[in-house]
């Protein structure tokens, strides 16, 4: 279950940024990540009984164990 009460260790945040591109990517990584500890994933990374699953999206991405990965567009053919 989720701690709430728990909030983003703020040194976690700005070394997850170094390494996305914006806000708005890290939010929507970390949002992911979360659902899918929250639903049974197991961490990537060695965390501690009590540590917040964004903490744990945080660190995964510091650690290179996430990324963020763009879809490659398939070329248009033209018929």
């Amino acid at each position: 279950m989720l701690d709430y009460s728990r909030p983003m260790t703020s040194h976690l945040l700005e070394e997850a940024l170094k390494k996305v591109p914006t806000q708005q990517a890290l939010v929507n990584i970390v949002s992911k990540r979360v659902r899918q500890l929250n639903n049974g994933e197991r961490p990537l990374v060695d965390a501690g009984f009590r540590t917040g699953f964004a903490d744990i999206a945080l660190q995964e991405i510091i650690e290179g164990k996430l990324t963020l990965t763009y879809p490659v567009a398939s070329p248009l053919s033209e018929e």
